[in-house]
């Protein structure tokens, strides 16, 4: 699996295990997420992404309880995170309003709860979720170099962030800000041509997709896209979301596709997107189909 460089001494697998729907999942024994994750090692994954507020609050518990269980898993990952997110379910089910917090106290308070929640002494990347309207970048920049100084975070980046909103808040830092994780698939193209690739391309930072497949309607998709997809898929038998991962490994920007599900069968195929024959005019037959239309 190839690796990609972060920091002078942190890389991530290129593919990444979403851990967003793990405390859906029947099933969510320590056991059982182990088998997830050891499904995902043998691939070579060993980049795992969550968030404070995934699972209403208790993925990372879900996490935790597989890493309390076999302590040795966690020498064998990187562990992303996200805070800013407050929304009325789980620890904050008495808030009145969904809200952001990129105060110094928020982040703090949130990667002490994430490191308790997942039995974890560091997170690897930190990432701010979303882009606050009330951000303070200077407390926010502080509060993010401090949590790299003392050593509970590795790395730190940001989630859903514009290019505007990235400079804005590097600008406050001495840590250099080490990703952007944003939606971009075959179901979400806008990043291709607003310049939100281009200016991380330019900057040589390694982005994160989530939702590479769509949310999973690249999976049902009819018409053009279905047709492309599938015909691709049969000559180099994979299946479709292989085709659509492909696609976005195949760009010079560097993506880190972020996949989850939780059945173990699709977890051990995440891998075959690597298998993929994707050349520029198969790059093309795809954005084609997702444009609806030929390029200009």
């Amino acid at each position: 699996m190839e690796r990609v460089k972060f920091t002078s001494d942190l890389t991530l697998s290129r593919l990444v295990y979403g851990m967003w729907r793990v405390g859906d999942d029947a099933d969510t024994s320590p056991s059982h997420v182990q088998a997830k994750i050891h499904a995902c090692l043998e691939q070579g994954i060993t980049s795992f992404d969550q968030a404070d507020i995934y699972g209403e609050y208790s993925a990372e518990s879900v996490l935790g309880g597989a890493l309390r269980g076999n302590p040795g898993l966690r020498n064998q990952m990187e562990i992303i995170t996200k805070c800013d997110i407050v929304a009325p379910c789980g620890r904050y089910s008495d808030v009145p309003v969904k809200y952001y917090d990129t105060s110094r106290a928020h982040i703090e308070k949130s990667v002490e709860n994430s490191l308790r929640d997942m039995a974890i002494d560091h997170v690897d990347v930190l990432l701010i979720h979303r882009p606050d309207p009330l951000m303070d970048h200077h407390e926010t920049g502080r509060a993010l170099d401090d949590l790299v100084a003392s050593g509970k975070v590795r790395a730190v980046g940001v989630s859903n962030f514009r290019p505007w909103d990235y400079e804005l808040l590097q600008s406050a830092m001495t840590t250099p800000l080490v990703t952007n994780q944003i939606e971009v698939s075959l179901a979400e193209i806008s990043p291709f041509t607003n310049g939100d690739l281009a200016f991380h391309q330019r900057l040589g930072h390694p982005l994160m997709a989530w939702s590479p497949l769509g949310g999973g309607a690249l999976i049902g998709a009819d018409g053009q896209i279905g047709n492309t997809m599938d015909a691709i898929a049969s000559d180099n038998g994979v299946d479709r979301s292989a085709v659509a991962v492909a696609w976005l490994l195949a760009h010079p920007a560097k993506l880190l596709p972020v996949l989850g599900t939780n059945n173990l069968e699709r977890i051990g195929r995440i891998s075959d997107a690597l298998a993929v024959k994707m050349d520029r005019v198969t790059w093309f037959r795809l954005y084609q189909a997702a444009l609806g239309q030929e390029v200009a």
